[in-house]
């Protein structure tokens, strides 16, 4: 499946499509996502993963001026299936949309427990720093002599 085309027109749709095509596409790709192959896959270049990151920051854009609680689980649940691979998190520190961060859902997300939910866990993740890859040398392993 990775290797059709599925996901750039997922994307194409989840840019441009009506309401109820965007949810669909959004949720197939969360389907991706959720496979580690499909979350491998996603993130394993910079420009796969930057597209899917734009397309998702578009929908939540849209979403703040014409909110849909349904869509919004979806996006929620991609960008929190993302924050799970150490690069995409990294990147999504930067790029995640200020209106998932500042109570823009609020009234959105009321009704909805697991989205408020996935989404306290996406920022959670994003505010948790990485642990740095140490040096063996820092860690009291000593190095192989010569």
């Amino acid at each position: 499946l990775l290797t059709t085309e599925i996901i750039p027109l997922c994307l194409r749709i989840m840019e441009s499509g009506s309401e109820l095509s965007k949810t669909v596409a959004t949720f197939i790709l969360q389907k991706i996502l959720l496979d580690d192959s499909g979350l491998s896959y996603i993130c394993h270049t910079y420009d796969r993963f930057s597209h899917v990151a734009i397309i998702l920051g578009k929908m939540v854009i849209s979403l703040s001026k014409e909110p849909s609680a349904r869509l919004l689980k979806h996006v929620v649940r991609c960008y929190l299936r993302l924050s799970d691979n150490p690069r995409a998190r990294e990147a999504l520190r930067q790029c995640l949309p200020d209106q998932l961060r500042d109570g823009t859902f609020t009234a959105c997300l009321q009704e909805d427990k697991s989205t408020k939910h996935w989404l306290t866990m996406l920022l959670k993740n994003l505010d948790t720093p990485t642990v740095p890859v140490t040096d063996p040398r820092q860690v009291g392993i000593a190095p192989l002599a010569s």
